[in-house]
C-alpha cells in the first residue's frame, strides 16, 4: 500500500497525495506528483541540501520515494506555513537534530513482499538502461 502523504492545494484545503510504490521518479512525475513547476523543483535542489535526486549516466534527474516526501515537505512549510526558504531550511535541519535515534539497516527481517517490490525496482533500472542502447 502506497503511503498517503498530505500537501495543500492553492485553494488552502489539504489534499493527500499517494506516491507510488516505484524506486526511481523522473522530474516530470514528480513534478506532476506535487503539482509544482520543474524549474522550482530545480531551483529547490540548489537551496535544500536535503533534496539531492541521483542523476541518471544520462543526466536524468532520479528522485527517490524520500526524494518525492521532502519535496511535499517542503512545499508545506513553504506554502502553507507560510516560512521563507531560509526558515524552511532552518526548520528542517532543526527537525533532523530532534530526531537523534539511527534507524535500523534495511536489509534484515525483508518481507516477501519487500523483495518483490525491490526486484521489480531492480527490472526498471535494468529497463532504463537497456534502452539507452
Amino acid at each position: 500500500m502506497s503511503p498517503r502523504v498530505k500537501a495543500t492545494a492553492k485553494s488552502g484545503r489539504t489534499a493527500e497525495v499517494v506516491i507510488p510504490e516505484k524506486l526511481y521518479f523522473r522530474i516530470g512525475e514528480v513534478a506532476r506528483l506535487c503539482r509544482l513547476p520543474a524549474y522550482v523543483l530545480r531551483f529547490w535542489e540548489t537551496e535544500f541540501p536535503q533534496l539531492k535526486p541521483v542523476k541518471s549516466s544520462t543526466g536524468q534527474r532520479m528522485y527517490r520515494h524520500k526524494d518525492v516526501e521532502n519535496v511535499l515537505h517542503i512545499k508545506k512549510l513553504l506554502y502553507e506555513e507560510g516560512f521563507t526558504i531560509a526558515g524552511a531550511r532552518q526548520q528542517i535541519r532543526s527537525e533532523v537534530k530532534g530526531d537523534k535515534k539511527q534507524s535500523p539497516l534495511p536489509f534484515p527481517g525483508r518481507s516477501p513482499a519487500d523483495l518483490q517490490r525491490i526486484r521489480q525496482g531492480l527490472r526498471e533500472i535494468l529497463t532504463m538502461l537497456s534502452a539507452r542502447h
